[in-house]
């Protein structure tokens, strides 16, 4: 097999920024950024807006997300001229 064709797989903290809910799993992603996790040990960090801690499917809450303005764009596009 030919050496560093495949991405790192490691450890990585993933931070659900809406509901401040962090889990440790393993991944490919690349970041800068770290965190102290509950170990004591020191994780690469990815900040998430939405994950199943605050998704309205899995919560069971109907709101609005609409973080980057999706919406907005789109009438401004295709919207009544």
């Amino acid at each position: 097999m030919k050496k560093d064709t495949h991405p790192k797989y490691r450890p990585v903290v993933f931070w659900d920024l809406s509901s401040d809910d962090k889990f440790l799993t393993r991944s490919t992603i690349q970041t800068e950024e770290t965190i102290k996790w509950e170990d004591g040990n020191e994780y690469p960090v990815y900040k998430v807006e939405v994950s199943s801690k605050s998704h309205p499917f899995y919560t069971g809450k109907n709101t609005l997300v609409d973080t980057a303005g999706r919406v907005d764009k789109f009438l401004k596009r295709y919207g009544k001229k």
